[in-house]
């Protein structure tokens, strides 16, 4: 791995910056050898909307038994999705 032989810019704003790195190869001017591995444990994953068409007597159980659990229905869903999906890949 080469060593970085370029200093980093003063930046006038952050696209300015944006903009530099986009052009800019990384390792002219960090020695990537050292970078360590840094976890983020506060980050809350990207969640995503999708519509799902069910029929309303199935949606309607689905609302019951969540009220019966005393939690929001798409949370009870989420939750229903999740232990199917484990149960799946084991």
């Amino acid at each position: 791995m080469k060593k970085p032989s370029k200093a980093i810019p003063k930046f006038k704003s952050e696209k300015d910056e944006r903009s530099f790195w986009e052009k800019n190869d990384t390792s002219d001017y960090f020695d990537l050898s050292k970078a360590a591995i840094v976890t983020m444990p506060n980050l809350k994953p990207t969640t995503a909307s999708i519509s799902l068409r069910l029929s309303q007597g199935f949606l309607e159980n689905i609302k019951l038994q969540a009220n019966k659990l005393d939690v929001p229905y798409q949370s009870l869903m989420k939750i229903w999705l999740a232990e199917k999906l484990e149960e799946a890949t084991k």
